[in-house]
This record gives structure tokens, sequence and C-alpha cells, in this order.
């Protein structure tokens, strides 16, 4: 299937003509009879889909050309609420283009040693630099984020510590690719040699745990530790063209036996409330919602392919954003007792009741989904539409606190996704 026989439906005006990847992984309805066949197996292991490789969009991750453009265009004539998003893009030091980066060649995270703080204030600021030159053109923005993604992957060859280094490779792995998608074809920027960072000190890592689970049982890790490492694996695959990883994670997201898989992830429907619970509910809500805008990235980088999984499994994704949103809004959910097995031997643990702790916590994440469901696909999302008001502006890495969960998501929902 040639990439030009698609029709631009499922993208906003103003995106040239891609079509996707491949056939059988764009359905948003389930997966074909000869992929369920070796489901089981591609389940445990985080196997790819047996679908052959095409082109790859470019720009093609959280910002494909559609969402660039539109933001350019609306900066440029002053019109809210791009502007508002802008102001606050341009008022974040991490966006200002005299920001020296201070690569490492190993980063700790979890134990002895930790200075994983150092990775994601620079990687903020190469991707929030590459912003404003794709959106400004501005020289100096652009020369700051080749100057920061560089640096390190001149200099950086280990990601280690506890079980939490596997949070790190996931959570910085795909926000350092899109960094690096940004500004891909910029004069002086090393994209091969950063390729061979991403393929060498953060997949192994994503890979590992995805299949292994870091030798755990496979339900006793949150869903967040198995989406982050999916998105990595997602945006890698994007960045080095490569298939076998892309459909590596949106088999994944579809098949996994983790609790990434969206099954996993949202693990009861309310159908008559469009409403759905999301696995780490009865933990609190602070992770909750880095879980929505997990869900949110992986998503949006397949939708920039022509991957519709924001519909996947009968709009599943979305009605458990209403179910937070609704909850973290201060109003009633329903809520099932949640059950799964712990560490090594799988312990049964259960939550009984949703989680009021960090309820109605500020996260960037909300835009992106208002704009997609209400603005794309023209669905009714009133509480999505609340929390996502209650936000806006977004802003970035840098203004939501100083510890690693202001830097969980990439953020700037405003900006990017308005319509």
């Amino acid at each position: 299937m040639s990439r030009t026989s698609r029709t631009t439906n499922l993208h906003d005006q103003g995106r040239p003509a891609e079509v996707s990847r491949r056939g059988l992984l764009r359905t948003a309805g389930g997966l074909t009879a000869a992929l369920a066949v070796g489901a089981s197996a591609a389940a445990v292991t985080g196997g790819t889909a047996d679908a052959a490789p095409a082109a790859f969009t470019h720009p093609g991750m959280l910002h494909a050309y559609g969402e660039l453009n539109r933001a350019k265009v609306r900066v440029a004539a002053g019109t809210d609420p791009w502007l508002a998003g802008w102001n606050r893009l341009t008022a974040n030091s991490h966006s200002a283009g005299t920001w020296t980066p201070n690569p490492q060649s190993t980063i700790v995270r979890g134990g002895t040693g930790e200075n994983y703080g150092i990775l994601y204030n620079d990687i903020h600021a190469a991707y929030q630099n590459a912003l404003r030159w794709k959106i400004a053109g501005t020289t100096a923005n652009g020369d700051t984020a080749v100057k920061i993604l560089n640096a390190w992957s001149a200099k950086l060859t280990t990601v280690t510590g506890n079980a939490d280094r596997f949070l790190a490779a996931g959570i910085y792995g795909y926000q350092f690719a899109n960094a690096a998608e940004l500004i891909r074809g910029y004069s002086g920027f090393d994209l091969d040699r950063f390729k061979t960072m991403m393929l060498d000190v953060f997949y192994p890592l994503n890979n590992q745990f995805l299949t292994g689970h870091n030798d755990a049982c496979i339900t006793n890790y949150w869903a967040n530790w198995d989406l982050c490492t999916m998105n990595s694996i997602l945006a890698i695959g994007i960045l080095c063209d490569d298939a076998a990883k892309y459909d590596q994670a949106v088999n994944y997201f579809k098949n996994g036996a983790g609790n990434g898989s969206l099954a996993h992830a949202v693990p009861f429907v309310y159908e008559s409330q469009g409403l759905a619970q999301y696995q780490e509910s009865g933990r609190d809500q602070g992770h909750t919602m880095l879980g929505i805008g997990q869900l949110g990235a992986f998503c949006e980088m397949a939708w920039s392919q022509g991957d519709d999984l924001y519909g996947y499994d009968n709009n599943r994704f979305m009605k458990c954003a209403q179910y937070v949103a609704k909850y973290n809004l201060g109003q009633d959910v329903p809520y099932t007792t949640y059950t799964w097995g712990t560490g090594q031997n799988c312990a049964q643990q259960s939550q009984t009741v949703i989680s009021s702790a960090s309820r109605g916590q500020a996260r960037p994440v909300w835009d992106l989904l208002y704009y997609h469901y209400a603005k794309r696909r023209a669905l009714s999302v009133p509480y999505i539409q609340a929390m996502a008001g209650s936000v806006r502006p977004e802003g970035g890495g840098g203004d939501y606190g100083s510890t690693s969960g202001g830097y969980d998501q990439t953020g700037f929902g405003t900006l990017m996704y308005a319509k």
C-alpha cells in the first residue's frame, strides 16, 4: 500500500497529504486475524507486528507539520490562545537561547549518586529552544537546541541506578527523541550520532523492561512504567525510521501483557456513563494524570504517523480521560476494586476505593486531548474540556516545580494543539 493512497481525513487541515505507514496497524478497531494468532507470544515479549516498513513522516512525533505551521501563523498574527501559550514558552528560562548544556557520561536515577535532574533540565531546554526556532525562526534558539543535543550525544554512555533507571530511560528517552525530531535537518546537528545514543543507551533499557519487567511479576509495576517505555520505543522508532521498533510499541499498546497495554491501563469501562477507570486511580491522582499524559503522548505520536490509537477499542482512552478529569474536577465517579500481582511471586494486592491524594493537581496534559477529541473528532468531552480550561494556557518543564514530576511531560499543549 503506498503512502499516497490514503486521504487526510484523520488529520487537521493544513497537514500535507500523508498516509498510514501500514494498513495493518492503522485501523482503530482491533487487529487482523493473522496478527491475533501470534498475539499471546507478542504480548509477553513485546514482539513486533508482522507489517512491512514504509516511509515515516518527519517531523512526526508530538508535533507534525500541521501543528507547527498553525502555531507559527497564529503566533505571528498575535491570536489567542496561541499567543498566550507562546508567552508561557518564552517566559520559561529553559527556552532561553543562552542555555548552557551540562552533559554527563553517566546518568543515575534511583540509589546513590542521583544526577538525573541535570538530564531532564537539559532535555527540556533543547525541546523548548527547538519549539521557539520552529515557530519564530530565531537562529539563537535553533543553535542552542543543537548545542545541547550534540553535547549529550558526544558524552552520554550510561543510564543506571536502581529500578528507577527504567523510568529515566523511558521518560527522558521519548522526550529526547522529540527534541531531536524538531531539530532534524538543522545545520550542524549530528543526527546520526544522536540516533546512535538513543539506540545504544536508551533502547536497550526500554526493551529490557518491556520484555522482562525487571524480573518481577508482569503486573508488579504501575502502568506508567510501561507507558513511558512504550513512548520511548515508539519515538526512537520514528526518529530512526525503524519500523520494527515502531511496531513493537504499537503492538504492545494493543496486546501487551503488562499494565501499559490499553486493556490493562484502563481495566474497567462504565459504558453507560461514557467513563473508564485508570489502573492507578486507587494509587493517587498525580500518577494518574501522569498516565493520562503518557497515553496522550503515545497516541499523538502514532497519529502523526497516520495511526489512530486515540479511538482504539471504541474510544477507550477517551472514556478514561473523561473519568480522570471528572474526578479531579471534584465530582464523583464509580470505582471497581482493582487487584493485581506484585513482587516476583505475584502476591495479590487490592485497592477498594479511588484515591483522593493529589486530587486536582495541575499537569499540562489536557489541551492535547481536548483539541483532539473535541476539535479534530467533534466529540463531546465536557470533563476534559473543563479540566483543560482550568490549566490553560499550558506551560512546560520548569513551570510546575523543580522536582522530576514537573518535567514528566513536555507541555505547551495550548500553543501547539489549539484549533
